[in-house]
């Protein structure tokens, strides 16, 4: 391996969110193949210069994003998605001129469909593209269970960025998606698939640091319950409206039978909706924590009941390695390819979860064997080093001209 250009659109550490897993392992596996120069955007202050100064060949480190107010109104100006609008750089788009001009780059991994604007047109090495999810389906999803301007700018939002998408995707040499629901709906939403090369690299987990085992019981943590959690990053609209549904919706009919019961809502940055639940009976807001293991080891059902879900949900798959049962909706489990009942239990419907809900907590010792099943699961098939390791190939350039897949 040669050098390698990697840009995200925020900087990959601490890993205590969706994406910011996905690209913090993604850049710790690029470092080990050879030196890595880091372009991205920095959303806490503190963190970022550290962190790259210890992996990166070199980086740029952007201090933050547009505000959402000016970026809106660039994109609408120049006809453009906001997303990308947000992330449009000039001094970044300056420094990779300069990096690919005075280091031997053979390849660029590109994280997140924003930052796709800064791969030049005629680069020769190989371009790897990392979707993660199919974002254009989020923001059409959006506009669709709105109203008013808001609905009709997500609608806008969505349709020019499944247009991005498919404009970026022609030009890279792979484009990336976590799961083969993302990638079979990428496929709906384009024209054709000729010369796209779109596969498939899932996300993986950390099994050694979320297991059972791995932090001292806290018993005094929660009330004596029954206890339901939630993890997730708290300003994340589909988690906000995810632990609404629970709170308004699923709650009160568990605690029809559990008068006691309580829902914890564990993450960083909740929004001002969110806090006000927890005036709500039965409802603790945690905010951020040092470490969410505890949290999630003291529950007895770790819960995800999202309606609009991309990709595949981390605070799944790290509850399933804790051996904790987890409830949660069809939607949260896409992408992770246990069986429901076994590995995990599916509700559909606000009445089905409560059912399924009181039901794990009826039977403990089936809720203890799930979470048992879910942890293996996760150690067969889910390990970080399992599902990068064809990194390498993806970023060395084919022995012969690519034929790409059309399929």
């Amino acid at each position: 391996m040669g050098e390698t250009l990697f840009l995200a659109h925020r900087v990959p550490f601490p890993p205590d969110r969706g994406d910011k897993i996905r690209s913090f392992h993604v850049l710790r596996a690029l470092a080990k193949l050879g030196p890595v120069h880091v372009g991205t955007f920095d959303d806490r202050a503190g963190y970022g210069e550290q962190f790259l100064s210890g992996i990166a060949a070199s980086h740029h480190l952007v201090p933050c994003r547009k505000p959402d107010m000016l970026a809106a109104a660039e994109a609408m100006a120049k006809g453009r998605p906001v997303s990308l609008s947000a992330f449009a750089n000039d001094r970044l788009h300056e420094w990779v001129a300069q990096v690919l001009h005075y280091r031997p780059i053979d390849a660029i991994y590109v994280f997140s469909g924003q930052m796709a604007q800064y791969i030049p047109p005629h680069f020769p090495g190989r371009t790897v593209l990392d979707l993660c999810d199919v974002d254009s389906a989020k923001f059409e999803a959006y506009g669709e269970a709105g109203h008013g301007p808001k609905a009709w700018v997500h609608a806008r939002e969505g349709r020019l960025l499944a247009a991005a998408e498919e404009r970026f995707a022609r030009a890279a040499d792979t484009t990336l998606l976590i799961s083969e629901n993302e990638a079979n709906l990428f496929r709906t939403r384009v024209s054709n698939m000729h010369q796209i090369d779109l596969r498939v690299m899932r996300n993986g987990i950390d099994a050694k640091f979320f297991a059972p085992g791995a932090i001292p019981p806290e018993p005094t943590l929660y009330g004596s319950g029954p206890n339901f959690v939630f993890t997730g990053q708290m300003d994340y609209a589909p988690n906000v409206a995810a632990v609404e549904r629970m709170v308004h919706r699923i709650l009160p009919g568990i605690r029809e039978v559990h008068g006691d019961a309580e829902f914890h809502i564990v993450g960083r940055a909740p929004t001002q909706a969110v806090k006000a639940l927890g005036k709500q009976a039965g409802v603790t807001v945690w905010g951020e924590v040092p470490d969410v293991r505890p949290y999630i080891a003291e529950a007895d059902v770790v819960v995800a009941p999202l309606t609009i879900a991309r990709g595949i949900q981390n605070k799944v798959l790290e509850a399933m390695a804790m051996a904790m049962p987890v409830l949660l909706s069809p939607e949260a489990a896409t992408g992770i390819d246990g069986e429901d009942g076994v590995h995990f239990t599916i509700a559909e419907g606000d009445r089905t979860m409560i059912g399924r809900a009181l039901a794990l907590l009826e039977d403990r010792d089936r809720s203890l064997e799930m979470g048992e099943a879910a942890r293996a699961f996760v150690l067969e098939h889910q390990s970080w080093r399992a599902m990068l390791a064809g990194l390498g190939a993806l970023l060395r350039p084919p022995a012969a001209d690519p034929v790409r897949d059309a399929a």
